[in-house]
């Protein structure tokens, strides 16, 4: 009877209803907006930002610009001021995006239209020339566009586009020389546009010029006369109250010019006007319209390539020696005896000997004689057994702190699902500019969903070890990094709270952030790691662990943890410091800039995971030789090595590249950093465990003990 209901006319309203389902579904960067002639376009507002700064804020809270009427312009059913939802992505960069009062139709060209005259006061004064000082640029957008300010190249062949338009400007006065502020009330906003062979227009362009010009040159109706001829600027300044001052400066000949008293009434009018033109423009398609923010980057191509090519020998390099290692000492140790069989007594005899051979403390050269020729008796016929091999009854040993380590590699696995994902969708063009806070969003969602195969892989690698208490492993894995990450940015969230900046996230995104860990996130760490740890076996090793460990001669320098690990990571920071130039200048420089180059940056990722592979083996088949078992944590550590020299990168950018200012910015600089390299050091730190733990179970599974 139920399937009955899916037949007939039932089945006819349903292919209808996933049709038009599929009609409205809107792919960011692939559907096409057209407007037809006059119909409004609207126009919202968003925030300001800075390269000198981490800080952002909401464009409508600052209080020199012209507040919201609440009005509703072209039929729109929501006022001015009406927050546009936005996704997790969105809000975790700072975005507080508003309808405006911005009045834009399709081909109405607009000469002058007045939006307000707004009244400030010396303390906003104040915070507007800071503002406009740090270099400030304001973001607004039309049809998903950024509003763009334009450049020319030198020779004027072609020009590009930055996002955003200054705040103000700075700029010395005709008057007295004097260094002066100066906000610019006038916008004039060109929109540029291309018939559709369906009919209709697009927008393929959206530029805004900024201007200052002084509230005496407007008239009655608010604009001024001629907007478009040369004005003076409006200077952000209030003349100081004379007569309060010499009251409170008796006496003195010297009156300072600030802005005096805030509690004195006085302020200042800023009359804000624009202007809207549109422009024909068949030169670009809808395709390419996101090109012009891009062509500025397009001189990088070659540098691209350039870190492809470091990469490649960097890692060519590598594997030549991988290989040598592999062919001709690996598998020629084990060819060397016909089956690679070890005689276990005569290995005893061996070991006994050296034992003896340490504890001792041979002071002369014929003591030194005599203990060759017992070594040389009793290791007859095992001449040919390198390092390696005598660690065969203790290379699977279980290390300390191993109820940590299999959450660290399981967290690992997580973060290298979720960075795959995303590179993997961002080369398909998914993740493009204008799907705006895409990647952050689905980057969450990868995340999250990936708290599977952290449960999965940590559960099964912790019951290897031989952990009993599957439950608090799973605990461990769920809380420990996403708890540090969450409890890190709930700290750095106080200070950018107290700053009122647009960057803080507000009060009930992390309320939805704590549920989407706790409630989605725990329960798949945990399905993971019951299936991990219940329903799979434990890994198996080639070779049986003895109940004695054996003594660790004394290492080399270069193989004690730390040093090793500080070495072992200049390879692979080798691989990705060129590209990293370019993620920095957009991460930290170009916060409005769109990183579009994910082709070379998954080139360089591929070549960075090879290159860790590689240098892990490297690393670790040096300590096995040198007769140290403990491989577990230094695989871990040495393929995690270079986020310590990433992180000094970030210092080093900081100082010579960056003109950070205030404590709260350089803060947020060095805890998100520091958090980044976390997640680039577990996430690369798995890869070296895991290649390690391959490459050590293949070589011991042809060793074969008699």
């Amino acid at each position: 009877m139920a399937l009955g209901w899916f037949r007939g006319p039932h089945q006819w309203a349903l292919w209808l209803l996933f049709a038009s389902y599929a009609c409205a579904f809107y792919i960011p960067g692939y559907s096409v907006k057209r407007y037809n002639d006059d119909e409004p376009i609207p126009l919202q507002v968003n925030k300001i930002f800075s390269d000198h700064t981490q800080l952002q804020y909401a464009y409508y809270k600052l209080p020199f610009v012209c507040p919201p009427s609440g009005r509703t312009h072209g039929g729109s059913p929501f006022g001015s001021g009406q927050s546009v939802s936005l996704n997790l992505g969105e809000i975790l960069r700072g975005d507080r995006i508003m309808t405006s009062d911005f009045e834009l139709r399709m081909g109405k060209n607009m000469e002058c239209q007045a939006l307000c005259t707004q009244e400030v006061g010396r303390k906003d004064v104040r915070w507007a020339r800071q503002l406009i000082r740090e270099g400030y640029v304001a973001e607004w957008i039309a049809d998903n566009l950024p509003g763009a300010t334009k450049f020319v190249t030198v020779d004027r062949s072609r020009k590009y586009y930055a996002t955003g338009f200054k705040l103000g400007f700075e700029d010395f006065s005709p008057v007295d020389g004097k260094k002066r502020t100066y906000i610019n009330n006038h916008f004039t906003i060109v929109i540029r546009w291309r018939s559709s062979p369906e009919g209709g227009k697009y927008v393929n362009g959206f530029e805004i010029y900024p201007k200052s010009i002084r509230a005496e040159d407007h008239g009655e109706s608010g604009c001024p006369q001629q907007v478009h001829e040369h004005h003076d600027g409006l200077e952000l300044y209030i003349p100081p109250n004379t007569a309060k001052l010499k009251e409170m400066y008796p006496g003195s000949s010297y009156i300072p010019q600030d802005d005096g008293d805030d509690e004195d009434g006085a302020t200042l009018k800023i009359p804000y006007t624009y202007s809207v033109f549109f422009k024909e423009d068949n030169s670009v398609d809808w395709s390419n319209r996101w090109d012009l923010y891009f062509s500025n980057q397009d001189e990088g191509s070659m540098t691209h390539w350039l870190a492809i090519l470091n990469s490649l020998t960097i890692s060519g390099v590598l594997a030549v020696a991988v290989y040598v290692i592999w062919s001709r000492t690996v598998q020629g140790d084990i060819k060397g005896r016909g089956d690679g069989a070890i005689d276990e007594t005569k290995l005893k005899a061996r070991n006994a000997a050296r034992m003896k051979n340490f504890e001792r403390s041979g002071d002369e050269q014929g003591d030194d004689v005599e203990r060759d020729a017992e070594l040389s008796s009793d290791d007859e016929g095992l001449e040919d057994v390198s390092g390696w091999k005598l660690l065969h009854a203790d290379v699977f040993r279980t290390p300390e702190y191993s109820g940590f380590l299999a959450p660290l590699v399981g967290s690992g696995m997580q973060l290298l699902f979720m960075a795959s994902g995303l590179l993997f969708l961002s080369c398909l063009g998914v993740l493009n500019p204008s799907f705006r806070g895409g990647f952050v969003s689905v980057g969450m969602g990868l995340f999250v969903f990936a708290g599977l195969f952290s449960g999965y892989f940590s559960g099964r690698l912790y019951k290897t070890f031989g952990g009993v208490n599957w439950r608090k492993n799973t605990l461990i894995t769920a809380l420990f990094f996403p708890g540090l990450a969450f409890s890190l940015i709930f700290i750095l969230n106080l200070f950018m709270w107290a700053q009122a900046s647009s960057t803080a996230i507000p009060f009930g995104t992390l309320i939805g952030l704590l549920a989407l860990w706790l409630l989605i996130q725990v329960p798949l760490v945990y399905a993971g790691s019951w299936f991990g740890f219940v329903r799979t076996t434990a890994w198996e090793h080639p070779t049986k662990t003895t109940s004695i460990p054996r003594q660790i001669p004394p290492q080399p320098w270069y193989l004690h943890s730390i040093q090793g690990a500080f070495l072992t990571g200049l390879a692979p920071f080798a691989v990705l410091f060129i590209e990293l130039l370019f993620v920095f200048k957009n991460l930290w420089q170009d916060k409005s800039g769109y990183y579009y180059v994910f082709g070379f940056l998954s080139a360089v990722s591929s070549v960075l995971i090879v290159t860790v592979s590689e240098v892990t083996i490297i690393a670790i088949y040096s300590q096995l030789c040198a007769e140290n078992y403990h491989w577990w944590w230094q695989s871990f550590l040495t393929g995690g090595s270079s986020a310590f020299w990433v992180f000094a990168y970030c210092i080093w950018y900081y100082v010579f590249h960056l003109h950070i200012t205030g404590f709260v910015s350089s803060l947020l600089f060095f805890s998100y950093s520091f958090l980044a390299c976390a997640v680039y050091g577990l996430l690369t730190g798995t890869v070296g465990f895991l290649t390690a733990y391959t490459f050590i179970r293949r070589i011991y599974s042809a060793v074969k003990v008699d």
